[in-house]
């Protein structure tokens, strides 16, 4: 089903009564679709809607101004890199809607996750850090912490405790390694549950991360 509200998506069990809902956001240049491909090899029942956002086309610097679906707008992915704040700032805006809209539909933001990859997963971080009700949980992968040096005053006591997942691959020359341990120091000194899980692949998943976000997701839908 796709959705065409202001912030277009893709969901999967529309047609059921779910407990809880995972919201998966994709990397720069994909698209819901991806998520959604993706989020099908996590094996976690039939008690779960995904929802599959598609942020919207905008010029990314980085690639030359080129025209892609992305989040926000991409200078570098260095330590030193510019970021888009405006663009930033306003995504989330757009994803906390989508965030309200599933509690509008029944499920309590307790039982809510964000998700995603890359820039996706930059996004779920920053969203859910910031988000003004307890959440279920965030998935992060292959990323790092946006405009991290604002978190601190930012961050909402609402998710405080919100527990983290990020995993990251040793052989990324994407998103480095580096600046996905330098995110997860960030968010261990400001005391939250987070842990970082490597694997030796490169800018992408592999089966033995999917089991562990099964099996991560399935302890924090259990409880």
């Amino acid at each position: 089903m796709e959705n065409t509200n202001s912030l277009s998506y893709l969901e999967v069990n529309p047609l059921t009564s779910p407990s809880a809902s995972i919201i998966c956001l994709h990397g720069l240049g994909a698209d819901g679709h991806d998520s959604a491909t993706m989020a099908k090899a996590v094996a976690i029942g039939t008690g779960v809607r995904f929802v599959f956002p598609h942020a919207p086309m905008r010029p990314i610097t980085l690639n030359g101004g080129t025209p892609m679906r992305a989040w926000y707008d991409i200078h570098g992915l260095t330590f030193d890199s510019t970021e888009d704040e405006a663009g930033i700032r306003a995504a989330a805006k757009s994803l906390f809607e989508l965030v309200e809209k599933e509690i509008q539909r029944g499920i309590p933001a307790k039982r809510i996750f964000m998700a995603g990859f890359s820039q996706g997963g930059a996004m779920a971080l920053y969203t859910a850090l910031r988000y003004n009700q307890s959440l279920a949980g965030v998935l992060a992968l292959s990323t790092y912490l946006p405009l991290h040096r604002f978190l601190a005053e930012e961050a909402n006591p609402a998710n405080k405790s919100i527990p983290i997942f990020m995993a990251h691959g040793d052989e990324d020359d994407v998103v480095s390694p580096a600046l996905g341990e330098f995110s997860y120091d960030c968010l261990k000194k400001l005391s939250y549950p987070v842990q970082f899980n490597r694997y030796p692949i490169g800018h992408s998943v592999c089966p033995k991360e999917l089991e562990d976000i099964a099996k991560w997701l399935q302890e924090r839908l259990q409880k």
